[in-house]
Order: C-alpha cells, then structure tokens, then sequence
C-alpha cells in the first residue's frame, strides 16, 4: 500500500470511528478527539495529519453524511426508472438508509438545531443540495414552474426529514407505518402542486 492510499486509509478510519462513537444518547460536542483516536487505532497526535481539530472532524461527517444519502436518492431513481414508482421507490430507499446508517442520520437531525453555528450551516447547505436535486427531478416529470418545483421539494423534504427523525427511533413494524403515512402526505403534495399549476 502505498503512504497516499494508507494516508486516505487512516483518514477514513477516523472518520468511521467518529460515527461508531454517535449514538441516542451522544452527539458531535460529546465526543473527544482522544476517544476518536481511540476508536480509529491511532495516536492522538496522528489525528491532526488529517484534521485540523475536532470541528473540522464534525463538518467532514455532516458532509458525508449528507453524501451518503443523496448518492442513495439517486440509486433510488435509476429504481425507479427501471420500473419502480416514485414516491415508494425514494421513501423505501430513505427508510433504508436511515436503518442501515442510524448514526449519519441522527448527526444530521441533530446538528441541524445544534449548537454550533458552522455545523447547523453545514447541514442546511447538505439540505439545499438534496432540495435543489429534488427540483431538477421533480422539472424532468411534472410541467410545473422553477419556483413552484422548489416548493413542492423542500415540503417533500422537510416532510421525509421529519418522517425520518420519528422512524429512527421506532422499531421495524413502527417504521413500515411511518413510511406508508409518508408516502400518502407526499402524494398530497405532489396533487396540490399539480393543482397549483393547473391554468
């Protein structure tokens, strides 16, 4: 392995680490580098050749997480471009990831009223990016204008957000209830954007 590849190695190593160290009961601001370090199998000095500190650790994990997500929403569309239906398709594929990646979500809804005013800015840039990728869609398959396009997705997302914030405490059957109420209020907005639209 060469000093670049185990440098990304390590690098990636922390940053695993750091999400392992998230759970229900701690958040960004309640984890120490020493503990990072701990979990990454590193010196604590080793940590500051990847990161300045633990802040700009906490800004690197609200990016993948958000990362994370949009690449799953858009695995999610070519789904449903192979048949599957929109609105099923893409709230299926977001209980997914909230089940399989518990911890990045949880970052997310938690720093987004957070304390830390470059950690909240990062997650609302992280949920622009997933609205404005929502837009562009939602234009390739409805006739509806830029501005009432961009309504009809950041309801959808504020929705799927909240949805997702109850779901990832919830056990399997709770989640499946979840999802299906979703999937019915996201259809209600999509008609009355529809309806919105109409001449």
């Amino acid at each position: 392995m060469s000093r670049q590849e185990q440098k990304r190695k390590t690098r990636e190593n922390i940053i695993n680490a750091a999400f392992s160290l998230l759970d229900e009961q701690r958040s960004l601001s309640a984890i120490s580098l020493r503990e990072v370090a701990r979990a990454a199998g590193i010196a604590p000095t080793s940590f500051y050749r990847h990161f300045k500190d633990i802040d700009e650790l906490g800004l690197t994990l609200v990016d993948e997480a958000g990362l994370a997500l949009r690449q799953l929403m858009r695995q999610a569309r070519l789904r449903i471009e192979s048949g599957g239906r929109v609105i099923d398709t893409s709230v299926d594929t977001f209980m997914e990831f909230i089940t399989a990646n518990a911890n990045e979500f949880r970052l997310l809804l938690r720093e987004h009223t957070g304390t830390s005013m470059a950690f909240r800015k990062a997650v609302l840039r992280e949920i622009q990016h997933f609205t404005e990728e929502l837009t562009h869609y939602i234009l390739t398959r409805q006739k509806l204008s830029t501005s009432l396009a961009n309504l009809q997705a950041e309801a959808m997302v504020k929705l799927v957000f909240s949805a997702g914030a109850e779901a990832l405490e919830s056990d399997a059957h709770k989640r499946q209830q979840i999802g299906a109420r979703v999937k019915q209020q996201l259809r209600f907005i999509q008609r009355g954007a529809q309806f919105y639209a109409e001449p």
